[in-house]
């Protein structure tokens, strides 16, 4: 089997696009930087310096894990179960789900949050508060109302302080949380809201989620809110 034989078909496809030597269309993608004028969005969800960081490995480390696995003949769901089971996190953490969908873009060709049943948006906040205060301020209906209104929200299953689902405004979308206690006082949420129907539902949703955590974070912490 060719060694990370997917990121190198990775870089010579920019290579072919802009023209850049393979060293160069290297290090841009590893940056994870936008291709310049007018291009979209990077294809690594971030840095090889960042996801090296958050996961113990690098993008060409953990294409040719996915390589060798067989990823590419697998499902999103078996991918991400698989990283995470790597990772020791849950598959709807934000760093499986980056290794994942970086991987399925440029592996697969599928455009930015495309799954197998549409499109999802990741959003994810690290706020200054416990990660029971956290989980109560989005799991508890009377408590979402001041951040979220119009009852968007009615739940499936949830796992104190862990993880909860929730169906979407009456439609065929979920949502996913998953929350990670950062010590006694702070907490990151990993919002994944899946099956959107396509990339322009994908691009609202992402920006609502966006604004209403800023909200949400704004609450807990005392400060401003929008």
């Amino acid at each position: 089997m060719t060694r990370q034989r997917s990121f190198k078909h990775l870089v010579r496809t920019r290579m072919a696009k802009t023209g850049e030597s393979y060293t160069a269309a290297r290090a841009v993608l590893l940056a994870a930087q936008d291709v310049p004028a007018g291009a979209t969005a990077p294809v690594l969800a971030t840095s090889d310096e960042t996801i090296r960081e958050r996961t113990g490995r690098g993008w060409e480390e953990w294409f040719e894990l996915l390589d060798e696995w067989g990823a590419a003949d697998k499902s999103h769901r078996e991918t991400a179960r698989w990283v995470a089971d790597q990772l020791g996190v849950v598959p709807l953490a934000w760093n499986a789900q980056a290794v994942v969908g970086s991987y399925e873009k440029a592996r697969l060709g599928r455009a930015v949050g495309e799954k197998e049943d549409g499109f999802t948006v990741t959003v994810s906040r690290t706020v200054a508060v416990s990660a029971e205060r956290l989980y109560d301020a989005v799991v508890d209906p009377s408590q979402r109302e001041d951040w979220l209104p119009d009852g968007k929200l009615v739940e499936r299953t949830a796992t104190r302080a862990k993880s909860a689902r929730f169906d979407f405004d009456g439609g065929a979308s979920r949502v996913h949380l998953v929350f990670d206690a950062k010590g006694a006082d702070k907490a990151t949420l990993s919002l994944s809201h899946v099956r959107l129907a396509d990339a322009d539902a994908a691009t609202a949703m992402k920006a609502f989620w966006r604004e209403r955590l800023d909200v949400l974070k704004a609450r807990l912490e005392g400060g401003s809110d929008a």
